[in-house]
């Protein structure tokens, strides 16, 4: 795509190594929404420019194909990059208009591992709001059952939402917690100061102590 003078002044603006999000929200304030502009920032294949474009894009031009491939884009990105990428995009664009969020809610077996991934941690995002869910049941069930086959990228976004259910819905604690001891998902990782461990027995335990739940 032939860039305008405008998006090669803003790719000017940001570099991979001095860049930070906040910088990113300064400029997409500036620019607000503006979905050509987007599309030309999204063709550069930088990463930045590409969390600046999912940030100015206009979510009622979202269509089915166009996310099929800003998805197949970012699947191209190292793990890291591809990880913030869409998590970025469900967070900024996809949970913002019912037309997105009836994609999303449909991709709980979806072939993409990008696009389950994005179900179960828009699942875990509800819960950690402390609003309780009628179909967690359902969803504990089927975490249960796939978990352990499942890609990394899923698996995070899954134990996400158990802990969280497990957090809130005391009925299902301790299931939660035997899934996290059963599986051994993330027993023992390290985490950052001020950080709570992933590890399901010790996130539920730490996060409903935290709460008085």
């Amino acid at each position: 795509m032939e860039l305008s003078f405008r998006a090669k002044e803003i790719l000017n603006q940001i570099s991979d190594k001095t860049t930070k999000l906040g910088d990113l929200r300064t400029i997409a304030k500036g620019i607000k929404k503006d979905h050509q502009l987007a599309m030309e920032l999204w063709s550069s294949k930088l990463f930045f420019a590409r969390q600046l474009a999912i940030l100015i894009m206009d979510k009622k031009l979202l269509t089915q194909e166009i996310i099929d491939n800003l998805i197949a884009d970012i699947n191209q990105h190292n793990d890291n990059e591809k990880l913030q990428l869409i998590d970025w995009l469900m967070a900024n664009q996809l949970t913002k208009d019912k037309k997105t969020l009836a994609f999303l809610e449909g991709w709980a077996d979806n072939e993409s591992s990008l696009k389950r991934r994005i179900y179960w941690y828009y699942q875990g995002r509800l819960r950690w709001t402390g609003q309780p869910r009628p179909d967690s049941d359902k969803l504990l069930s089927k975490i249960e059952s796939r978990i352990e086959k499942e890609d990394p990228e899923v698996q995070w976004a899954m134990n996400f939402t158990a802990g969280w259910i497990g957090v809130y819905e005391k009925k299902y604690r301790n299931r939660c917690v035997a899934l996290g001891e059963n599986t051994g998902l993330y027993k023992g990782k390290m985490v950052s100061k001020g950080c709570t461990p992933e590890y399901l027995p010790e996130f539920i335990a730490i996060e409903s102590n935290k709460r008085n739940l």
